[in-house]
């Protein structure tokens, strides 16, 4: 089973072993749902209950109804089994995009360095061709995303790659 990072248990809320974990994982839809499992020390739990809570993903487990049963849950990553998702075509994780290869419409060729958060909704990728470009995901410039083939298509504004032929 491959795993993914989901976030970190924060704290417990309540003494009915409730736990609050703090995540920024796009697809928490796909993640937090009764019956699925999640993945804490490497040890698997059976979400029993899930809310929001302000920024918080609030979840109960299954066998773990009292506060002190939870204690020892505190401050540790979760991660959720990333074969289970069940993502669509045009959902990626950044994890794998990382791995995927660029190409520009016209001919050059790179690969994603890192991916970041340029504001809470405004991820960027740091794209390594001659030079280094950063590209927002959200930005007409993404032309594609290919899963199968495992690549990005992006159009380049002219003069975003110093020495490039459109450059005058």
């Amino acid at each position: 089973m491959s795993q993914v990072y989901v976030g970190k248990v924060v704290s417990t809320h309540g003494i009915r072993g409730e736990i609050k974990i703090l995540s920024d994982f796009p697809y928490k839809n796909k993640v937090f749902q009764v019956g699925k499992h999640l993945i804490i020390d490497h040890q698997s739990y059976v979400i029993r209950s899930y809310r929001v809570h302000k920024k918080f993903d609030m979840v109960t487990l299954n066998d773990y109804h009292d506060i002190n049963d939870v204690l020892f849950l505190m401050k540790k990553k979760v991660y959720g089994d990333k074969d289970s998702l069940e993502l669509s075509s045009s959902e990626v994780l950044d994890e794998d995009l990382i791995t995927y290869q660029v190409l520009t419409t016209d001919g050059k060729c790179g690969i994603i360095k890192e991916i970041f958060l340029a504001a809470p909704k405004n991820k960027i990728l740091r794209i390594l061709f001659d030079q280094e470009v950063l590209v927002p995901m959200s930005s007409p410039m993404i032309q594609s995303i290919s899963k199968e083939k495992k690549q990005v298509i992006v159009a380049l504004l002219p003069g975003m790659i110093q020495g490039d032929d459109n450059e005058n």
